[in-house]
């Protein structure tokens, strides 16, 4: 007998994932990361993506479906995705999103952007995302120092650099390359927004007050 597409998607959306994988940090963990459910992880995960109850955004990261959306199409924002792939990466250590992408989520860069810009403690190499064309670029920095808040995400709370520390990594020098052409407008949304008093400070004690004056040169 033929089973419907609703009905199909309701016995997706019953599959249910491991509370210890549910509850990781903004829904993402890693492959291995699976062994603290499974002996044999790949299989079950493998069973779990084809249901519906697992997104693979790259090769050896998993998000958890929201519930609403087990079964679906569903794919969370770039930017969403880098933080998790981040967080899962590097804990405990920080890793926020920053430059270009952190504009995004702070609304000075309106269209959406391909790559993603994530400040790591220690080198990475890009990650090469399988969900879409696009993927999660990493700068070396040390990640201790930086100014960070929190901000939600579709997956939960991630970690951004501040308005003012995102106006200090515009602009340093050399650009990173990925959106450069969109730094400007997004450093015109931006510095009107920042205390004035925490950017110099930030600026002094990171010694990077020539990336102030080169910011504040390019929002002219």
């Amino acid at each position: 007998m033929a089973v419907s597409a609703a009905a199909a998607r309701n016995g997706r959306a019953q599959v249910g994932v491991p509370r210890v994988l549910a509850a990781k940090p903004l829904r993402t963990f890693r492959a291995q990361d699976a062994a603290v459910a499974y002996p044999h992880p790949r299989p079950q995960l493998a069973r779990l993506e084809q249901a519906g109850a697992l997104h693979r955004p790259a090769w050896g990261y998993y998000i958890v479906v929201p519930q609403e959306f087990a079964g679906t199409e569903w794919m969370p924002a770039l930017e969403a995705t880098a933080a998790g792939i981040a967080i899962a990466t590097f804990a405990p250590a920080r890793a926020p999103l920053m430059g270009v992408s952190a504009a995004r989520v702070h609304g000075a860069i309106p269209r959406a952007l391909s790559t993603a810009i994530v400040a790591a403690p220690v080198r990475h190499d890009a990650i090469q995302l399988v969900d879409r064309t696009g993927r999660i670029q990493f700068v070396k920095r040390d990640t201790s120092r930086l100014d960070v808040v929190p901000v939600t995400t579709e997956l939960g709370r991630a970690m951004v650099t501040s308005i003012e520390q995102t106006v200090l990594d515009l602009g340093r020098q050399p650009a990173i390359g990925v959106a450069d052409d969109q730094i400007p407008e997004a450093l015109r949304a931006l510095l009107p927004r920042c205390d004035h008093g925490l950017l110099t400070d930030l600026a002094d004690v990171q010694r990077l007050r020539s990336a102030l004056a080169r910011a504040e040169d390019w929002a002219r």
